[in-house]
């Protein structure tokens, strides 16, 4: 039933009242440089804020063995780098229980991650990433979009339900996850570990829409070796580099064969590239004055929703291996291809859930406008619950420019309204009681 209008205003009211106080909070989890494997003290800062508002809060690692097994979970090789920006994060998932008195309502997952991607050369930042500020509506810093302040809505929003001495009449479990933005194994763990509830959302940065699908992604390293010899006679050798780059443009065939396939993919036809491949990352050779006798470089590739991962990577692999059969050096010396990273299949969001109408009613009071659903040709958290739980999965959020680039920055009057939204969200969905033991 949607909620009362005066209480709808009351509760819009909470979270402008407590608005101040999530902006410090939010300001807070983004001074943690909690880049991938160090986000150990952010967590713990976490599970701090939610045990002293009482809830039922505990921290677990994450089960290498049981994430290794599952369809979903990165690859074995994505335990064993030692490099150590590439290393798997070993940072625990935090997670925060509110139980009623009574459970008269739906259910309902909270989930964030605080891991953050790395904040290339400072001297190309207009301030430093990691010292939060504030400049007219927008906050700015590493993580501030992407997605600390999200992580700050979901828990400011349940505070604005008990400033008015309510709270849901259902559980609600929060969910502080990690490997986010690498492999997704953070979520999958506490789906592993048996965390369920009637919906979960998840407020990414999405421009205060509702995502409807979003691709998969696999991650990969290319790896070539070469002959080295001095470069005086450069010819007798084999360029390592050289050679990763002819392999490279294979894989950009393959890139090209699948957005040439949108238009089999109603939610992806429109759209002018939805599969992009990205070298994110590349080291090679040893001496200037050396032919490289190596080269790696770090691959990511979006998959179309009801691509099997396993499929993908196949077909990754054989266009790696046809390209060499045919190119005079790497035919005796053939590329290595390992997936070490994202093994995550993509999803559609079913239209007409009741979680979605709800959802839909109080983003229409806040913004008094309908609520908009778009494709996001990126990785979602959201895929665990839509893909291995079955319910519906919501991915909406405040609007963020820059995330993952320089200057990353949050608008604040957004962050407000995407609370309010949520915050009346979870009092529709979840139902309300009195707070209190």
């Amino acid at each position: 039933m949607p909620l009362d209008p005066a209480l709808a205003a009351e509760i819009e009211a909470a979270v402008a009242a407590g608005f101040p106080g999530q902006v410090a909070h939010t300001e807070d989890l983004v001074r943690f440089a909690s880049t991938r494997g160090a986000e150990h003290a952010c967590q713990d800062h976490v599970f701090g804020a939610f045990r002293a508002r009482g809830y039922a809060t505990e921290r677990f690692a994450m089960d290498r063995a049981a994430l290794e097994a599952h369809p979903g979970g990165a690859r074995a090789e994505a335990w064993r780098s030692s490099d150590h920006a590439a290393a798997h994060s070993e940072a625990p998932v935090v997670a925060a229980h509110h139980r009623p008195r009574t459970e008269t309502g739906r259910s309902l997952i909270l989930q964030a991650h605080v891991d953050v991607v790395p904040t290339g050369p400072l001297d190309l930042w207009t301030r430093p990433p990691f010292a939060p500020t504030v400049d007219g509506d927008w906050l700015y810093g590493r993580g501030a979009g992407d997605m600390k302040a999200g992580h700050a809505a979901n828990l400011f929003a349940l505070d604005a339900l008990r400033r008015l001495g309510l709270q849901p009449a259902a559980s609600v479990t929060l969910l502080s996850v990690v490997e986010e933005e690498s492999t997704g194994n953070g979520a999958l763990a506490a789906h592993l570990r048996g965390y369920r509830a009637d919906a979960v959302l998840i407020p990414e940065p999405e421009d205060e829409k509702l995502v409807r699908a979003n691709t998969g992604v696999l991650w990969f390293t290319l790896e070539v070796r070469g002959r080295p010899v001095h470069v005086r006679e450069m010819g007798a050798g084999a360029n390592a580099i050289d050679a990763t780059w002819r392999v490279v443009g294979a894989l950009r065939e393959v890139e090209a064969r699948w957005n040439a396939e949108r238009s089999r993919h109603r939610h992806f036809a429109a759209e002018d590239h939805p599969i992009n491949l990205n070298i994110g990352r590349i080291a090679g050779g040893d001496w200037n004055s050396s032919v490289p006798a190596w080269c790696r470089v770090g691959c990511r590739i979006a998959l179309y929703p009801g691509v099997r991962a396993a499929d993908a990577a196949a077909e990754i692999a054989a266009a790696v291996a046809a390209f060499a059969r045919g190119d005079p050096f790497l035919a005796d010396s053939p590329p290595r291809v390992t997936f070490d990273g994202f093994w995550a299949e993509g999803y559609v969001l079913a239209e007409g859930s009741e979680a979605e109408a709800v959802l839909g009613r109080a983003h229409a009071r806040v913004f008094g406008a309908p609520l908009q659903s778009f494709m996001s040709p990126s990785y979602l958290d959201t895929r665990v619950h839509a893909l291995y739980e079955g319910v519906p999965a919501l991915c909406y959020g405040p609007r963020a420019e820059n995330i993952h680039g320089f200057d990353e920055r949050v608008s604040l009057a957004s962050v407000q309204r995407c609370t309010a939204a949520m915050a009346l969200f979870v009092a529709e969905w979840c139902g309300l009681e009195k707070a209190g033991a």
